[in-house]
């Protein structure tokens, strides 16, 4: 895809939502955070379902470690891999309480040290909740940066690093957000509804859908 192609997808993807949002609940970066972490192969869905409750109760390290492992995995056992999720968000509030004064890091390095956070997350976090201009990397970016030919690759980072060279600096804020939403209601893998996306004719996918 050239570079005046990538504009005007950007260009029509802000024109159709303006201010995109993430889709999991929070109260504050804290809260994002486990949030973010206990969406690891989970829908938000499930999430926000398992989390209202848990965030009327906790908001910051301090009280989570307060709830405990035990009352943590009461109210996500419905997430998968809810024992191992609870183990890393109880050491992640100890490590946020020890090493940094109980708030959540802003910069990527010290996040992807925090236990159960990798780069994905770290980049989620840093782009919603201190609106940094980074790119997280899911199944749904992968699949439309390959699909359309805008950032092909075969790992994630090699796309988040082609993502982040080839979008336009004004467009990189919430680039995540609109490219996360296209690929979940539009671009889904199984049947994307090609007649329906206002970028198909940007579109390098060759087996588009019809009507």
């Amino acid at each position: 895809m050239k570079k005046a192609e990538i504009e005007e997808f950007f260009t029509r993807l802000e024109a159709r939502d303006p201010s995109p949002k993430g889709e999991l609940n929070y109260t504050n970066p804290f809260t994002l955070l486990v949030a973010v972490v206990l969406s690891a192969q989970a829908t938000d869905i499930g999430v926000n379902k398992a989390t209202g409750a848990l965030f009327r109760e906790v908001s910051t390290p301090a009280e989570m470690l307060a709830l405990g492992e035990a009352g943590l995995k009461q109210h996500i056992r419905t997430i998968g891999l809810f024992n191992s999720k609870a183990k890393n968000v109880i050491a992640l509030s100890e490590l946020l309480i020890a090493e940094h004064g109980g708030e959540v890091p802003t910069d990527r390095d010290a996040l992807v040290k925090l236990p159960g956070v990798g780069r994905k997350t770290a980049n989620v976090v840093m782009n919603i909740a201190f609106g940094a201009p980074t790119i997280a990397v899911d199944t749904h970016l992968f699949r439309v940066s390959n699909r359309t030919g805008m950032a092909p690759g075969k790992t994630p980072i090699e796309v988040e690093r082609k993502l982040e060279k080839r979008i336009p600096k004004k467009f990189l804020l919430h680039a995540h957000h609109w490219l996360i939403l296209h690929g979940r209601y539009v671009c889904k893998a199984r049947k994307p509804d090609c007649p329906a996306c206002v970028v198909s004719d940007l579109c390098r996918y060759k087996a588009k859908t019809t009507v």
